[in-house]
């Protein structure tokens, strides 16, 4: 089965700690089903100093959530300031000049190619 969200969508976080944030998914990780959301789950690490990192300290990244929790914003209503669970879309597949496409279910636009 092909995986619904992938690298580059825009999606909203629809439950969490961070429900109601918005970005742009930079890593999928199947194995855990988990993303990585640009600018969400902000979280601060200690670093012991290295040759890379000689001053060491507190370094802020980005942690994942669970992909449960994030929904794909549909391409009609990424240019818009606000967003909502509204906006939101599901992912359906289907075949275009034999050529399957994932395509939003809300208004049937074209998301790119399996």
């Amino acid at each position: 089965m092909a995986w619904k969200l992938k690298k580059g969508d825009d999606v909203f976080v629809i439950a969490g700690d961070h429900k109601g944030s918005k970005g742009k998914i930079s890593l999928v990780d199947r194995t855990k089903s988990r993303v990585i959301v640009e600018g969400v789950n902000i979280v601060s690490r200690h670093v012991k100093p290295s040759i890379q990192n000689p001053e060491g300290g507190v370094v802020k990244k980005e942690a994942s959530i669970h992909i449960s929790n994030v929904a794909l914003v549909a391409p009609s209503a990424v240019e818009s300031l606000q967003w909502s669970k509204k906006m939101t879309t599901k992912v359906g597949f289907r075949f275009e000049s034999d050529v399957k496409v994932r395509c939003a279910k809300r208004d049937g636009s074209v998301l790119g190619v399996v």
